[in-house]
């Protein structure tokens, strides 16, 4: 039998149990990560929505910021979703005081473009992997695109979804409306495939 390809979810903050149980459901041995030890054996690990710049502080404070930049950025793939993305971008256009990201991918974001919560919406995105049933809950946009970064989806004109070799990473949350197409993307042997020469081509540096 097959060994299950094992994927990590970000379990320091923020909606994590959702990204489990759809990775679960589609075959995935679906594990926490929360320590540096957590990121061996991995074949893909899922960044999720949260708070951006307390993940960030957990994120150096729990040592993971440095080696979880050097296997993203080494070509281990990758769905990030809301905060997620934050994290990953090169540039914020509004960070908190103190916040820094992993400048994995060349795009600038702007933190909770859409608005507070209580304008929270859901919405079907065209994508290249079909159709997606977004949640958008205190979204970011990506209001800068690098080159070699592909757009993935747009919402009211804004991008909200790009990718980059082994990244794929998303201003929304398809694991609330149990929309699994990122996912599996994210399980596809062919995303793995990428890892040895499409890798995120970012100098990995230390902040």
């Amino acid at each position: 039998m097959a060994r299950r390809p094992r994927i990590g979810v970000l379990a320091l903050q923020g909606g994590v149990t959702e990204h489990l149980d759809l990775l679960t459901g589609l075959g995935a041995d679906a594990v926490r990560v929360r320590t540096p030890a957590d990121l061996a054996g991995l074949d893909g690990i899922v960044l999720p929505g949260g708070e951006s710049s307390t993940i960030d502080r957990l994120l150096r404070m729990f040592e993971l910021a440095a080696p979880l930049r050097t296997l993203i950025g080494g070509g281990l793939p990758t769905l990030a979703t809301c905060a997620g993305l934050i994290i990953l971008a090169d540039f914020l256009e509004d960070p908190a005081p103190g916040q820094q990201t992993l400048g994995l991918l060349d795009i600038t974001v702007r933190r909770n473009a859409f608005g507070a919560q209580v304008v929270s919406e859901e919405a079907t995105l065209d994508t290249p992997d079909g159709p997606v049933r977004a949640a958008f809950i205190r979204a970011p946009i990506v209001t800068r695109v690098g080159p070699g970064v592909e757009v993935l989806a747009r919402h009211h004109g804004q991008v909200v979804g790009v990718r980059t070799g082994t990244v794929t990473a998303v201003a929304f949350h398809p694991e609330l409306t149990a929309d699994t197409t990122l996912h599996q993307w994210l399980l596809d042997p062919r995303a793995a495939g990428r890892r040895q020469d499409r890798a995120v081509a970012r100098r990995v540096t230390d902040p």
